[in-house]
């Protein structure tokens, strides 16, 4: 065994009490803690003297030592601030508002410290405001030497045992000069390492700790991320290889009911990115192996129409089709248009939902079982296990991201390992698309139908509402309709929102005589259902919601929505809500309400949809505003998280990255050559028996 398989309790320095709190930062062996890597860094060169701070100096480091601190102000509006003085005599203040009497207790006069954050200019003073500090102890001769100092995560319970930045450098620069040779060697060829331009392992492992250069961090750093990004494409790959193992249900070509449906029953012709992605389904369900194939398309580019259409192609093979969806609202109205598709066809349809007759519902699964009804379109009821087809074929996923990991892989009980249709109306960037899609095949739908008008979109301040309100009537004069789009249901004491119950009350009094509706989440199924059509029918001429209409809801009537405190909603969702507009021959508007109460981050989102309507340029800015973590689907994926690598910025290491492991597996499927034995090892101690049998369903 290699020492660095050692357990951190064992390792001289740490002992029990540490090892324990270490371990519950995920920290168990030596070589954990040699892959804990810095948060940041502090160069000499960068490190500012106050004196040398300007205006226009934007983020900064200085180092000082805490000469006073003070907690100004009772309790509710307390401040904590410090007087740092750096070594030639400059001053200046930090000063935090939130969290003050837990951060006043972090600070002691005499402390040296390293402050990071934005320097701010009032009157002849400068000053932070709570900026990112590091407590140096008495390192104040290392930062004269030129080197890079290593910063590392930290938090309280590591500052309780002494775990501080100080004391992580002490112990992992012990580690490397007692038993640095001990490292395993570059499980990497050599080919790899030259190709990618990569360091050697060993280097880049000590170089990420104690760099000896800005250069040299930049290189152990690349080489690192690559690494990371590697093993996390090997999972996908290897993944992907156990998926294309298993054989599939072989249809077909369409036959005589597909070609009615294109030619007969759809009114328009199929843009280059239908038939593409039609030529794509075929192929895959006539491999002989599993179809698992994620189709992206933004809002109104015809995703339904290409399910439609591959679910045909297996009736016309003897099997039946399944449609899933992730609500009765959007379940309710893919059932109207697969019906309004299909029925003319002289093909049953059935809707499964929750809450139905006990005798509809064993009707329905009598004919499912027999094969009497040919598709069957539902919610999660469709996977229950008294649920049973005589012979599935197809399944559509719609909106598949709503759906848990496990429910989704439910649907290959239900027949003879059905080919699997997912689909998602939210583009996803490609580094993301990579890697949480990246065992999948994918079909990206970028073109609209011909004749869709873009929709205008532009943020109006609350002074303007009077404006706003008289372009909503002239919409519903000339025969429109408005969706009015609130972030509450009711009114918080909390948040000084609009909500869409006042909201609702005040619109049905200012827009008299028209017609308002109301629809949100609390309300029973029934009742939003039937709100929903009566807007639909235009027996309502204002549909007042929270975001329940996000996805699905189709009013080719509606011209024009109002999203009130558009600030508080995220890129990702503004877009979605807007695409409930657009959907007809009118000319479309989307007006997003705010205040001047918004965030840097709020004021880029508000102009990112002034901006354009191209979902996968709003994916992508969506991306680089929050990072990937918070980008949907991450947490339910099964994949692990990343400690140095950055999908956001990390793009090109990530096509890499993913050349790399798909190559491999090309090459050796089971790891099974030599020269693969050190990737095999790391593979195994990281990634092995996680997810892997629930990627295959995205």
């Amino acid at each position: 065994m290699s020492f660095f398989d050692t357990s951190l309790a064992d390792v001289p320095g740490i002992g029990p009490r540490r090892a324990d709190v270490l371990a519950k930062a995920g920290l168990n062996t030596a070589m954990d803690l040699v892959r804990h890597y810095p948060r940041r860094y502090l160069d000499r060169s960068t490190v500012s003297r106050v004196a040398d701070l300007r205006e226009d100096t934007g983020e900064a480091t200085v180092v000082g030592t805490v000469k006073t601190s003070n907690l100004v102000g009772g309790k509710g509006r307390a401040r904590f601030e410090l007087m740092i003085e750096d070594g030639d005599g400059g001053r200046m203040k930090a000063v935090w508002f939130q969290g003050a009497q837990w951060i006043g207790r972090q600070f002691k006069k005499g402390d040296r410290i390293a402050f990071h954050g934005k320097v701010q200019k009032f009157g002849s003073s400068f000053s932070f405001t709570h900026p990112d500090f590091d407590k140096l102890g008495g390192e104040g001769a290392a930062l004269d030497t030129g080197r890079i100092i290593p910063l590392y995560p930290g938090g309280a319970a590591l500052d309780k045992v002494g775990l501080t930045s100080r004391a992580m450098r002490r112990l992992i620069y012990r580690l490397f000069k007692e038993h640095g040779l001990e490292l395993p060697p570059d499980p990497f060829s050599q080919k790899v390492v030259d190709h990618y331009g990569l360091v050697d392992g060993r280097v880049a492992l000590r170089a990420i700790h104690f760099p000896k250069s800005s250069e040299e961090l930049e290189a152990a750093t690349n080489r690192l991320k690559f690494e990371e990004l590697f093993y996390l494409q090997l999972l996908l790959a290897l993944t992907r290889q156990v998926r294309d193992d298993q054989p599939g249900v072989v249809l077909g070509k369409p036959g005589a009911l597909t070609k009615r449906f294109l030619t007969e029953v759809l009114p328009f012709d199929l843009t280059g990115a239908q038939k593409q992605t039609l030529r794509d389904i075929v192929v895959d369900t006539q491999s002989g192996r599993q179809m698992n194939r994620l189709v992206q398309g933004d809002v109104g580019s015809g995703k339904t129409v290409v399910a439609v259409a591959a679910i045909l192609q297996a009736v016309d093979n003897g099997f039946q089709g399944s449609f899933m969806a992730p609500t009765e609202i959007l379940a309710e109205q893919h059932y109207a248009n697969l019906t309004k598709y299909l029925e003319p066809l002289g093909l049953k349809v059935h809707l499964l939902v929750g809450g139905q007759r006990k005798k509809l519902r064993e009707e329905i699964l009598g004919e499912l079982a027999d094969g009497t009804a040919h598709v069957c379109v539902g919610t999660h009821a469709l996977i229950e296990d008294n649920v049973e087809f005589q012979r599935l074929g197809m399944t559509v996923v719609d909106e598949q991201h709503r759906f848990g990991v496990m429910q989704r892989a439910r649907m290959f009980d239900k027949g003879e390992r059905p080919h699997m249709l997912l689909m998602t109306a939210t583009p996803i960037p490609r580094s993301l698309a990579m890697t949480l899609y990246g065992d999948l095949d994918v079909s990206l739908m970028r073109e609209m139908p011909k004749g869709r008008k873009p929709i205008e979109t532009a943020v109006r301040m609350e002074k303007r509402r009077g404006e706003v309100y008289a372009f909503v009537k002239e919409q519903l004069r000339e025969g429109g309709q408005a969706y009015v789009v609130y972030p509450l249901v009711e009114e918080s004491e909390k948040l000084d929102l609009k909500d869409a119950e006042s909201g609702f009350e005040e619109l049905t009094e200012l827009f008299r005589p028209y017609r308002v509706e109301l629809v949100h989440g609390r309300m029973l199924a029934y009742e939003k259902e039937e709100a929903m059509q009566r807007f639909k029918d235009k027996e309502a001429d204002i549909l007042v919601a929270t975001t329940v209409i996000e996805v699905g809801v189709d009013v080719p009537n509606a011209s024009i929505m109002v999203i009130e405190h558009a600030e508080r909603f995220g890129l990702s969702q503004l877009h979605q809500l807007r695409g409930r507009v657009g959907r007809g021959d009118r000319q479309s508007y989307c007006i997003l309400m705010t205040d001047y109460k918004r965030s840097a981050e709020a004021v880029e989102r508000l102009e990112a949809m002034a901006r354009t309507n191209d979902g996968f340029e709003i994916s992508e800015i969506d991306l680089k505003i929050r990072g990937a973590g918070d980008i949907f689907g991450t947490r339910q994926s099964g994949l692990p998280a990343l400690k140095i690598a950055n999908l956001t910025t990390d793009v090109e290491l990530v096509g890499q990255a993913r050349e790399a492991a798909f190559a491999l597996v090309k090459s050796d499927p089971k790891l099974e050559h030599a020269d693969h034995a050190g990737i095999r090892s790391a593979y195994n101690a990281s990634y092995k028996g996680k997810g892997l049998g629930l990627l295959r369903v995205g």
